[in-house]
Protein backbone atom coordinates (compact mmCIF):
# COMPACT_ATOMS: atom_id res chain seq x y z
CA UNK A 1 0.00 0.00 0.00
CA UNK A 2 1.23 3.45 -0.77
CA UNK A 3 0.40 6.68 0.95
CA UNK A 4 -0.93 8.10 -2.31
CA UNK A 5 -3.60 5.43 -2.65
CA UNK A 6 -6.91 7.04 -1.63
CA UNK A 7 -8.45 3.59 -1.12
CA UNK A 8 -5.73 2.39 1.27
CA UNK A 9 -6.82 1.99 4.90
CA UNK A 10 -5.78 4.88 7.07
CA UNK A 11 -2.97 3.79 9.36
CA UNK A 12 -2.42 7.08 11.15
CA UNK A 13 -3.58 7.78 14.69
CA UNK A 14 -6.71 9.84 14.59
CA UNK A 15 -7.45 11.46 17.63
CA UNK A 16 -9.39 13.91 19.26
CA UNK A 17 -11.35 16.96 20.10
CA UNK A 18 -9.90 19.60 22.40
CA UNK A 19 -11.88 22.72 23.29
CA UNK A 20 -11.17 25.72 25.47
CA UNK A 21 -13.76 28.19 26.75
CA UNK A 22 -13.12 31.30 28.84
CA UNK A 23 -16.16 32.83 30.55
CA UNK A 24 -17.25 34.24 33.88
CA UNK A 25 -13.90 34.18 35.65
CA UNK A 26 -12.93 30.62 34.59
CA UNK A 27 -11.07 29.07 31.73
CA UNK A 28 -11.55 25.40 30.90
CA UNK A 29 -9.85 23.00 28.55
CA UNK A 30 -11.86 19.89 27.69
CA UNK A 31 -10.84 16.82 25.74
CA UNK A 32 -12.41 13.55 24.74
CA UNK A 33 -10.87 10.17 25.46
CA UNK A 34 -10.94 8.35 22.12
CA UNK A 35 -7.82 7.17 20.31
CA UNK A 36 -8.37 5.46 16.97
CA UNK A 37 -6.12 3.64 14.55
CA UNK A 38 -7.78 3.60 11.16
CA UNK A 39 -11.31 2.34 11.70
CA UNK A 40 -10.59 0.81 15.11
CA UNK A 41 -11.00 2.43 18.50
CA UNK A 42 -7.84 1.58 20.42
CA UNK A 43 -8.68 3.35 23.66
CA UNK A 44 -11.75 5.19 24.88
CA UNK A 45 -10.44 6.83 28.06
CA UNK A 46 -7.17 8.53 27.09
CA UNK A 47 -6.33 11.68 29.03
CA UNK A 48 -5.38 14.43 26.58
CA UNK A 49 -5.86 17.36 28.94
CA UNK A 50 -3.56 18.14 31.85
CA UNK A 51 -2.11 20.76 34.15
CA UNK A 52 1.31 22.12 33.27
CA UNK A 53 4.04 23.96 35.09
CA UNK A 54 3.09 24.57 38.69
CA UNK A 55 -0.59 23.96 37.93
CA UNK A 56 -1.22 27.50 36.73
CA UNK A 57 -1.40 26.45 33.06
CA UNK A 58 -3.75 23.91 31.53
CA UNK A 59 -3.38 22.33 28.13
CA UNK A 60 -4.75 19.77 25.73
CA UNK A 61 -3.31 18.13 22.64
CA UNK A 62 -4.45 16.66 19.37
CA UNK A 63 -2.17 14.45 17.33
CA UNK A 64 0.40 11.80 18.03
CA UNK A 65 0.49 11.11 21.77
CA UNK A 66 4.24 10.66 22.14
CA UNK A 67 4.80 13.85 20.16
CA UNK A 68 2.35 15.77 22.33
CA UNK A 69 3.98 14.59 25.56
CA UNK A 70 7.37 15.63 24.21
CA UNK A 71 5.94 19.07 23.46
CA UNK A 72 4.29 19.31 26.89
CA UNK A 73 7.64 18.51 28.52
CA UNK A 74 9.36 21.17 26.41
CA UNK A 75 6.66 23.70 27.26
CA UNK A 76 7.01 22.94 30.97
CA UNK A 77 10.76 23.61 30.67
CA UNK A 78 10.00 26.94 28.97
CA UNK A 79 7.49 27.79 31.72
CA UNK A 80 10.24 27.17 34.30
CA UNK A 81 12.55 29.44 32.32
CA UNK A 82 9.85 32.13 31.93
CA UNK A 83 7.58 31.76 35.00
CA UNK A 84 4.23 33.49 34.72
CA UNK A 85 4.84 34.27 31.04
CA UNK A 86 2.79 31.77 29.05
CA UNK A 87 2.98 33.73 25.81
CA UNK A 88 6.76 34.05 25.98
CA UNK A 89 7.17 30.37 26.85
CA UNK A 90 4.86 29.40 23.97
CA UNK A 91 6.72 31.58 21.48
CA UNK A 92 10.05 30.12 22.57
CA UNK A 93 8.61 26.59 22.22
CA UNK A 94 7.25 27.45 18.77
CA UNK A 95 10.69 28.71 17.71
CA UNK A 96 12.29 25.45 18.84
CA UNK A 97 9.49 23.37 17.31
CA UNK A 98 9.97 25.12 13.97
CA UNK A 99 13.78 25.08 13.85
CA UNK A 100 14.94 21.97 15.71
CA UNK A 101 15.44 19.02 13.37
CA UNK A 102 13.93 16.53 15.85
CA UNK A 103 11.00 18.69 16.95
CA UNK A 104 10.05 19.61 13.38
CA UNK A 105 8.90 16.04 12.83
CA UNK A 106 6.47 16.08 15.74
CA UNK A 107 2.84 15.96 14.68
CA UNK A 108 0.56 17.56 17.22
CA UNK A 109 -1.36 20.72 18.03
CA UNK A 110 -1.86 22.13 21.49
CA UNK A 111 -4.20 24.47 23.29
CA UNK A 112 -2.78 26.04 26.43
CA UNK A 113 -4.31 28.56 28.82
CA UNK A 114 -3.50 30.41 32.01
CA UNK A 115 -5.40 33.01 34.02
CA UNK A 116 -5.17 35.64 31.28
CA UNK A 117 -4.22 34.01 27.98
CA UNK A 118 -5.44 31.23 25.71
CA UNK A 119 -3.15 30.05 22.89
CA UNK A 120 -3.21 27.52 20.06
CA UNK A 121 0.25 26.17 19.16
CA UNK A 122 1.09 24.40 15.91
CA UNK A 123 4.17 22.82 14.39
CA UNK A 124 4.29 25.47 11.71
CA UNK A 125 5.33 28.03 14.28
CA UNK A 126 1.89 29.47 14.92
CA UNK A 127 1.10 30.86 18.35
CA UNK A 128 -2.47 32.06 18.00
CA UNK A 129 -4.70 33.78 20.51
CA UNK A 130 -8.27 32.94 19.49
CA UNK A 131 -11.00 35.53 19.14
CA UNK A 132 -13.84 35.29 21.63
CA UNK A 133 -11.67 33.21 24.03
CA UNK A 134 -12.92 29.96 22.46
CA UNK A 135 -10.78 27.55 20.44
CA UNK A 136 -11.08 23.99 19.19
CA UNK A 137 -8.55 21.62 17.64
CA UNK A 138 -8.53 18.03 16.46
CA UNK A 139 -10.85 16.06 14.26
CA UNK A 140 -13.96 17.28 16.07
CA UNK A 141 -12.55 20.68 16.99
CA UNK A 142 -14.61 22.68 14.53
CA UNK A 143 -17.84 21.00 15.66
CA UNK A 144 -17.08 21.74 19.31
CA UNK A 145 -15.99 25.29 18.44
CA UNK A 146 -19.22 26.01 16.57
CA UNK A 147 -21.33 24.59 19.40
CA UNK A 148 -19.43 26.59 22.03
CA UNK A 149 -19.83 29.80 20.04
CA UNK A 150 -23.58 29.16 19.84
CA UNK A 151 -23.76 28.56 23.60
CA UNK A 152 -21.45 31.34 24.83
CA UNK A 153 -24.22 33.90 25.33
CA UNK A 154 -26.45 31.44 27.20
CA UNK A 155 -26.66 31.52 31.02
CA UNK A 156 -24.10 28.69 31.34
CA UNK A 157 -20.66 28.75 32.90
CA UNK A 158 -17.50 27.90 30.94
CA UNK A 159 -17.47 24.25 32.03
CA UNK A 160 -21.11 23.67 31.16
CA UNK A 161 -20.57 25.21 27.73
CA UNK A 162 -17.49 23.06 27.14
CA UNK A 163 -19.24 19.87 28.22
CA UNK A 164 -22.30 20.54 26.02
CA UNK A 165 -20.15 21.49 23.04
CA UNK A 166 -18.00 18.39 23.45
CA UNK A 167 -21.13 16.21 23.65
CA UNK A 168 -22.34 17.72 20.37
CA UNK A 169 -18.95 17.07 18.74
CA UNK A 170 -19.06 13.46 19.98
CA UNK A 171 -22.42 12.98 18.27
CA UNK A 172 -21.01 14.20 14.94
CA UNK A 173 -17.33 13.22 14.76
CA UNK A 174 -16.52 9.49 14.62
CA UNK A 175 -13.07 10.18 16.13
CA UNK A 176 -14.55 11.84 19.24
CA UNK A 177 -16.28 10.15 22.17
CA UNK A 178 -18.23 11.29 25.21
CA UNK A 179 -15.52 10.44 27.80
CA UNK A 180 -14.74 14.06 28.56
CA UNK A 181 -11.91 15.28 30.79
CA UNK A 182 -12.05 18.91 31.90
CA UNK A 183 -9.41 20.99 33.65
CA UNK A 184 -10.14 24.53 34.76
CA UNK A 185 -8.49 27.46 36.48
CA UNK A 186 -9.64 30.83 37.69
CA UNK A 187 -9.28 33.34 34.89
CA UNK A 188 -9.02 37.07 34.74
CA UNK A 189 -11.77 38.55 32.61
CA UNK A 190 -10.56 40.66 29.75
Amino acid sequence: MTQNNPNAPDSSWHATTILTVRKGGRVVVAGDGQVSLGQTIIKSNARKVRRLGKGDVIGGFAGATADAFTLFERLEAKLEQYPGQLTRAAVELAKDWRTDRFLRRLEAMMIVADATTTLVLTGTGDVLEPENAIAGIGSGGNYALAAARALIDQPLDAEAIARKAMAIAAEICVYTNANIVVESIDAKTL
